[in-house]
């Protein structure tokens, strides 16, 4: 599992599509809103699994912290928030409404089915928890939210995972941007930070299997 995350990562790292540092820099006093926008569209909509969410939120911390996003860091943390979430409702709503059909569909540029076979394995494979530790994996995030609605998951505990995992992932990783963005090694090492945090999130994933094998042996 932590393999197949840091492969994730590197493979769809914060550069390999947009820079966020040139996209926050060329939208000025907007940024922050462009960013929701992102946010959203990545979390709930099954065409953004190309956009940088992780560097993305790393960097408007750190935008947000040496003031060139001047609103205060609360309500930068409370936008974002509301549009990861908001975005993992409107995804859920999508696959429960078009989920089966859409998911038939032949492959496009945009539409992978090894994309929706990887996150349904992935799914399957750690449940409810599944909702929070795919918001730290690229392309998961994106589908996992559809695969909730096809699976008609019950929505209020899919509303609770979700609301764990916008806290943990859009605070979180805005908020180590803003106290940590402007360290000149975190900075400039921002692939390696957000594979500590991956792994970081996996630990308790890692705990609850292994006391699972151990249970079953007894």
């Amino acid at each position: 599992m932590p393999g197949a995350l840091i492969l994730s990562v590197l493979a769809f790292g914060p550069l390999s599509y947009l820079n966020p540092e040139t996209l926050l820099e060329s939208v000025g006093g907007v940024a922050l809103w462009v960013s929701a926008g992102i946010i959203f569209a990545e979390c709930g909509l099954l065409v953004g699994f190309f956009l940088p969410g992780d560097s993305l939120l790393f960097v408007v911390g750190l935008f947000t912290g040496n003031g060139a996003i001047p609103q205060p860091i609360w309500l930068v943390c409370g936008v974002l928030f509301a549009s990861a979430l908001a975005g993992n409702v409107v995804g859920y709503w999508i696959g429960y409404k078009a989920g089966p059909t859409l998911f038939r569909r032949p492959d496009s540029r945009l539409f992978k089915h090894e994309h929706v076979e990887a996150t349904e394995r992935f799914f399957a494979r750690y449940g409810g928890m599944a909702i929070i530790l795919a918001r730290f994996v690229p392309i998961a995030r994106t589908f996992i939210t559809a695969m909730a609605g096809v699976g008609r998951m019950d929505f209020r505990r899919y509303l609770f995972f979700s609301t764990i995992g916008a806290l943990l992932w859009a605070v979180g990783l805005t908020l180590i941007g803003y106290l940590f963005g402007n360290v000149p090694w975190i900075k400039s090492n921002l692939e390696v930070t957000i594979i500590v945090i991956v792994l970081a999130s996996v630990i308790p994933i890692a705990i609850h299997r292994l006391l699972e094998r151990r249970g079953s042996r007894s």
